[in-house]
Formats: structure tokens, sequence, C-alpha cells
């Protein structure tokens, strides 16, 4: 694993299936943790030239190691880090205790400067690479100071991990940040990602954020979701930065609609408005 050099990268052919997304050289694997309660996912995404291989947010390790095991000792991949998007003990809490299930003590851990047991935490906006995917960490401070959103590039396919930063069609709390914050986090610097990169969200919140959004915007990409929603458990990896732009209530601050249903016409002000708003819709 080359860490912080850019790879070299290729056009893939795409296929989709329930939990796991093939290209013919990057792998990203969902892994549901505490489903029902916290409805995390960890994610496992492989190289599959070089079978380099990172975990995203393993923080349950009773339900990730089995996983990563059954991979590392059937030759599938070569695990080289785990990646954290955020300090939250449901993120980042398991390094620890992953690294001794899996008798790896000094697999490397990346991600923001106050997660467990982290060993480097890269520039805002410094490369590094996992076989010829090349992952660029972007600076997102709000849910917390360190939290970091992962952009992931092979050929055409793009990916990005958002955390608890953006969900499909909500946001983090501001635990640690405030509205401006999060307006950069999500209408700058990741609304700024091709709008074809697909989003993979650290929870599945998609059912209650969408009754939300649809109580203050009733567009046609937010109906869309909602249906989507409706008919499947699992929604990750399936909408893009484009999708979120259109159903995603927290990237349409400049919304006219939205602007009226807040009261407010700054986007930093309808920012603040609709995460107060949401905090305490039922």
């Amino acid at each position: 694993m080359n860490f912080f050099t850019r790879a070299a990268v290729r056009p893939l052919a795409t296929t989709l299936s329930a939990n796991r997304v093939s290209h013919r050289a990057m792998h990203i694997q969902s892994i549901p943790m505490w489903t029902g309660t916290g409805d995390n996912y960890a994610y496992l995404v492989t190289d599959d030239k070089s079978k380099d291989a990172v975990i995203v947010d393993p923080a349950h390790p009773e339900e990730v190691a089995p996983v990563l095991k059954d991979a590392i000792q059937s030759g599938k991949i070569n695990l080289t880090a785990i990646v954290n998007t955020h300090h939250h003990w449901d993120h980042s809490g398991g390094n620890k205790a992953l690294r001794a299930e899996l008798g790896l003590p000094n697999l490397p851990i990346i991600g923001g400067r106050n997660c467990e047991s982290v060993t480097k935490t890269p520039a805002d906006g410094e490369s590094w690479s996992i076989g010829s995917i090349a992952v660029k960490g972007l600076y997102t401070p709000c849910h917390t100071q360190d939290s970091i959103c992962w952009f992931m590039q092979d050929g055409d396919d793009k990916i990005v991990f958002t955390g608890d930063t953006l969900f499909h069609g909500g946001c983090g709390r501001f635990f640690e940040g405030t509205a401006d914050e999060m307006h950069t986090a999500l209408n700058n610097t990741l609304a700024s990602l091709p709008d074809d990169t697909k989003v993979y969200p650290g929870h599945e919140y998609t059912k209650a954020n969408v009754k939300f959004g649809i109580s203050v915007l009733q567009n046609e990409a937010i109906k869309n979701l909602q249906t989507f929603a409706e008919e499947n458990e699992q929604t990750q990896g399936k909408f893009t930065i484009g999708d979120e732009k259109q159903h995603n209530v927290f990237m349409r601050v400049e919304d006219p609609e939205i602007q009226k249903a807040t009261g407010k016409t700054g986007p930093i002000e309808v920012m603040a408005a609709l995460r107060e708003m949401k905090n305490k819709f039922k």
C-alpha cells in the first residue's frame, strides 16, 4: 500500500448487487453493525488487482472481524489499514480491539487526530492509494472537528465515505461545529465532487431523513427517495452527490421553498434553521 502518492487509475466496468458494488479493480463491501439500534456501516474497500484493502469505521469488531478473517484467510485481501471518518466511539472505538482480534497490532490507523490509536492523519486534500485506487481525505469539520470524508477513484468510478457528515437525504448533528461549517462541508467541499460520485454514509438513516425532508420540500427527487427508502432496507451507495443536490434539503439551502419553510434567506441561517427543525422533528 502506497499511503501518500497518487495512484494511476483506469476505466472500469461496473455492476451492482445488494450489498456489494463490484468493479474490475475496486470492491466496496458493506458490513452492517448494530442493525436496529445504531444502524452503522463499516465498509471493506479492496483493490482487486493488488488485493490491498482497508476497512472503514470498523467500530464493532464482533461483527466486522469474522468478515475480515474470512477474506484474509482465503487470500482475498491484504488488509493494509483501518480508516476512520471521525473519532466518535461508534466509528473509531473498535480500532484497538480489531487489531487484537486480527492479530495485527501494528495495523496502520488513518483518520482524524482524535480517533482511537490513530497512527496517521493526512493533511486536508493529501493523496494516497490502495493499490490502483486513488484516495483523498477531505476535511469536513462540524459533526466533529476531526471529521474527514474519504474520496476514492479508480478510473471512471468514484465514491465517497461521508461518515456522519452527509447522509442520504440528511446530515449529521453539529456536535462540535457550526451551521457555517456544515454549509461549507456539504455545499462547498462535498458539492464540488463529481456529480456521479456514489455516497456511502456512516449510518442507515434514510427513512428518517426523507420523512423530515418531505415535510420541508415536496419535489420529485425527494418523493423518489421516499419510495426507494420504503422499498429497501439498505440504501448506502445507491445515490450520488448529484442526487443529494436534488433530494437533500441541507444541500438546497438556496431553494426558495426551503427558505420559505425556514423563514430565512441566507444559506448559513437556512442551514441552522433546518438543523434545529430536524432536531425537534418527530
